[in-house]
Parts: structure tokens; sequence; C-alpha cells
């Protein structure tokens, strides 16, 4: 079966994989494991329910900003071949709808409710908009950061990357008073958690969450590559976030045909884990939102509907990424090789460096 997407036909010349010990964190297949791990929500809730709001328009894909060629992501008819050198004014204008009436929308309706949110802040995105950041600021919500532009970091090099994470957490303490205090990328390369991790350790500055995972529907520790031989090492806490219960598959081709199927979707995850807090172990939920999307007038009712339906349920914490992940280190803080205090991290040494398919397998 051919694969769904274009590799290189002589693939003799690409570099094999090496294992980086300065930036490659293990994988953990097992996690919490059946029992799973109580968090002692504040006040015994349930479930911690964290809403999210993507601010990407403006610092996306295009030649305005100096980049090669177009966006073709995350916008009413996304595909096609991305234009080089050319501007793609429909997709601009699109994305100009995110930051010029989806995103007050979006604001009026947390505020209104007193639903305190985080947003996912792309620095040139808030540069060309900054009233959202001071609305979000001055209305008590989260401002974390999404990088400093919406864009794919695989193939920067490192000394590029460093630069542009400095510049972005400027760009948020500028804007917005104060640093980011979580990091989300998206797009990331696989040297980005280690980067973000030094680049705030060198600006002496804490780093309290990362969500560049999805790995789970509680946070947990990691142990940082870079902290292996320091007598006191800090680990990088993950709040996990989420694609499955996120407005971005109203535009991909597997993703919701309505909002009538958003706010199902979004709905059952709730009453799973809801249940779940009921019978004693609860969990935190994200709910990903992004300005063009859920903020068009056909889809913000379904929106509009979730709100009110977690609103009309008792012991729902709704808390900021930061909240959460304050609570999470109060109560549980790092210990190494660890998720939480005593609960050991899986121990798998050969995930480092799996064997081909046509090769024996390695003795134990």
């Amino acid at each position: 079966m051919s694969t769904p997407y274009d590799l290189p036909t002589d693939l003799s010349k690409v570099k094999k994989f090496e294992w980086d010990d300065k930036y490659d964190f293990p994988r953990d297949l097992v996690g919490y494991g059946e029992n799973s791990f109580n968090p002692q929500w504040p006040n015994g809730a349930k479930i911690a329910v964290s809403f999210v709001i993507n601010y990407e328009e403006g610092a996306e894909h295009t030649v305005l900003n100096g980049d090669l060629h177009s966006e073709t992501h995350l916008w009413e008819a996304p595909g096609g071949s991305p234009k080089i050198q050319e501007r793609a004014v429909n997709i601009e204008s699109e994305y100009d709808y995110g930051s010029r009436t989806g995103v007050w929308r979006l604001l009026r309706l947390f505020n209104k409710h007193n639903y305190k949110y985080t947003l996912y802040a792309v620095g040139k995105a808030l540069e060309d908009n900054p009233a959202v950041g001071i609305s979000s600021v001055k209305n008590g919500h989260d401002v974390a950061s999404h990088a400093y532009r919406w864009i794919d970091y695989a193939n920067m090099s490192p000394e590029k990357e460093k630069a542009y994470i400095k510049k972005e957490i400027e760009t948020i303490q500028k804007i917005c008073g104060s640093p980011p205090k979580g990091w989300y990328y998206g797009r990331l390369s696989s040297r980005s958690q280690a980067l973000v991790w030094e680049v705030y350790k060198e600006m002496g500055i804490e780093l309290l969450w990362d969500s560049d995972s999805y790995a789970d529907d509680l946070p947990y520790w990691v142990d940082v590559p870079a902290e292996k031989d320091e007598p006191n090492p800090k680990g990088m806490l993950m709040v996990p976030y989420s694609y499955d219960c996120n407005d971005y598959k109203f535009n991909v081709p597997t993703g919701f045909g309505s909002p009538t199927h958003f706010y199902d979707h979004v709905k059952n995850a709730f009453d799973t884990l809801y249940e779940e807090g009921e019978e004693g172990s609860p969990k935190m939920m994200t709910i990903a939102l992004h300005c063009r999307c859920i903020g068009k007038p056909g889809r913000f009712m379904a929106l509009k509907r979730i709100v009110e339906y977690i609103a009309s349920k008792q012991d729902v914490w709704v808390a900021t990424r930061t909240q959460i992940a304050e609570h999470f280190r109060e109560k549980f803080p790092y210990e190494k090789g660890c998720l939480a205090p005593g609960v050991k991290r899986a121990e798998a040494p050969k995930m480092q460096m799996a064997w081909p398919a046509h090769l024996d397998v390695p003795e134990s």
C-alpha cells in the first residue's frame, strides 16, 4: 500500500535518525496505569475544564511576513498548494475575520460567564492586535505562549528557534506586563521542548508548564534531558492539550460535519470524564478554540451551549492552564523519575531506539 504523502525518491540519502541526549525526551506508554491518579482538584471538583483560545491571526505563513509561501492550513477551504512568493488574499482575509470579529465574540462569552480561559498567544499576532492580550489580562485570564510565529519549526536551526523563543517571551511581557508562564507550539520541532526549557532558564524565568503533549487526561512530570547530571533538577510539568475536543476539526476532512457534531462530541467527552470524577478518578479536559473557526456565527452557538451545559453542573472547576499547573505543582512537586510523587515513570530503555521490522528483535 502506498503512503498518502510524498517521500524523497532516494531514501538512501536521508540521514538516519540518531537519538540526541540533549533534545530527545523518552516516550512513556504506561502513564498512571489502571487505577489512574487523583489530582485532588480544589473544593473536591470532579473535573477541571480548561478553555483555550488559539490566537494566531496575522502570524501565519504569508509573504507579507517574509515567508516563501502563503498559508493553506485551518481556514474554510483548506488544502491545495501554497502560493509561492504570492499573496493568498482570500486566506489572509479569512484569518483577519478571527482577529477583527471572532476573538471578541469568544471573549464576550467567557467574560459574561466569568470563565477564565488561557490565550495561546502567538507573538506576531499580539503585535498586530495588542488589544486582545490587554483585554485578556485586564479580565483576569491567562496569556500563554503559542510561539512567536504560527509556522512549522521542524527544519529551523536550534539557534534561530531559540531567538524566536526569546522574542516571543519578550513580546508577551511587553504587551501583557509579564512573561508567559506556559508554552504550546503545535507545529514544533523535535528540539522545541528542550529549547523552550533552555531559553527560560537562560532568561531566569520560571516555566510552569508545557502543553506539547496529547498523552493523558491529567498533568504529569517529565525529566528534562539537559538536567540529567544536575544535583537539583526542576523537571518539566506537562499539562496535556487536545486535538480531540478541538474546533480545528471543522477544517479537516475527517472532522466535525456540523456545529451539532462538535457540541455532541464535547458534551460526550465532558460527561465521560465527569462520571469518572464521580467514581473517584477526577480528570482534566481541554476545549480548544480558534477565533476564525468557532468564532463564526453558525458555529458559535454550539460553544455557547457547551458553556451553558457546563455551568449547569456541580463540582466543576473551570480553570486556566496556569491555575491547573500551580495546583498540581503545589500538591505534587517534582520528583526525578516520577509522573507525580511516588508514581514512578515506566522505564523502557529500548523505546529510545526501536528496531526495523525486517531485523531480529534484540535480546533482552
